[in-house]
């Protein structure tokens, strides 16, 4: 199908930095629209990035690496030297990290330059977290703080995050993230930003992925991510992660009361059975569980891009209804 001329001028007047466009329901799909030359290109997805990294995480829960989202972040970081004055950390747990309820000592703008700058991305993390407050409120931490559960991962598993996923995410389901990606200096890191068809994960010069930004996917790879949830965690005939894992992701945890919107672990959610991942410059997997519709977008990162909450409920998702 192709989209309507109404739904084509809206994108180009509001969205025009999108690359693709693809949404599919019951598995057939419905649209499937390319802005970019080349229609397999990766592109780096920014926070949607966390939402991939929960269901990582989820598999390595299933596989017995990691026993629950309950235990403390230290219990895997026992070498960090925690200060007397920054006490509380001591009682964060995975789950508030996934929630963003997780204290941390800076409130909007974090020292990106210490973090970049870093050779463990990890600690610098942990670095930030906690101080006089206590974890509960929902404060959101989209690039600093997530690198905790790539590390917790990676210190869990005895593998590098993309290996991890390569052996029981990607690989089985046909998703194509090659090597890691190690900037040398900040002029490789600007170059990445404004690149098309970057392939890879960004990671520490500790090889350890970003969780918060970093991973170039393509957007047909963004929809197989989403008709995982339609599909109780299977590919084809191999169940990758658990059904009751990808329930526990998408259902209410905490609440953003800028957005009003509620949170689950590491994905948006937008109504009864209705959740996203949202990223940077409008990349997105939106899921309407209910009927078995999943969007996917990618775009290209831009200042103060339009959310795409209304493109998708008010023209996008119509379309799919019924398929």
């Amino acid at each position: 199908m192709e989209l309507s001329k109404e739904i084509e001028s809206l994108i180009s007047k509001d969205y025009k930095n999108t690359t693709g466009l693809i949404g599919s329901c019951n598995g057939k799909i419905i649209f499937d629209k390319s802005y970019g030359e080349n229609p397999n290109a990766r592109y780096h997805v920014f926070s949607v990035t966390k939402s991939i990294v929960v269901i990582i995480l989820g598999i390595a829960i299933d596989k017995g690496f990691i026993q629950s989202v309950t235990q403390k972040v230290l219990d895997f970081f026992p070498e960090y030297k925690v200060k007397k004055e920054n006490d509380t950390i001591k009682d964060v747990t995975i789950e508030d990290i996934l929630t963003m309820t997780a204290p941390y000592k800076y409130c909007n703008f974090p020292n990106y330059t210490k973090y970049f700058t870093s050779d463990d991305w990890v600690k610098s993390s942990l670095d930030m977290l906690g101080g006089k407050k206590k974890s509960g409120k929902f404060f959101y931490a989209g690039l600093i703080g997530p690198d905790i559960i790539t590390g917790i991962i990676t210190r869990a598993t005895g593998m590098s995050v993309l290996d991890f996923a390569k052996k029981y995410l990607f690989t089985p389901m046909g998703i194509s993230v090659n090597d890691n990606i190690v900037f040398k200096n900040k002029e490789e890191q600007f170059a990445f930003y404004k690149n098309v068809n970057n392939d890879g994960w960004v990671s520490d010069r500790q090889g350890v992925n970003t969780a918060g930004w970093g991973l170039n996917l393509t957007t047909s790879e963004m929809l197989k991510i989403g008709e995982l949830f339609l599909n109780n965690g299977k590919y084809g005939e191999k169940q990758i992660v658990s059904s009751e894992w990808l329930k526990n992701i998408s259902s209410e945890h905490s609440y953003c009361k800028k957005f009003k919107l509620s949170y689950g672990y590491f994905w948006w959610l937008l109504g009864s059975e209705s959740f996203a991942a949202m990223g940077d410059g409008g990349n997105f997997i939106y899921i309407n569980r209910n009927d078995k519709i999943v969007i996917a977008s990618t775009a290209l990162m831009v200042p103060r891009a339009k959310l795409r909450i209304d493109l998708i409920k008010n023209y996008l998702e119509p379309l799919c209804k019924g398929k």
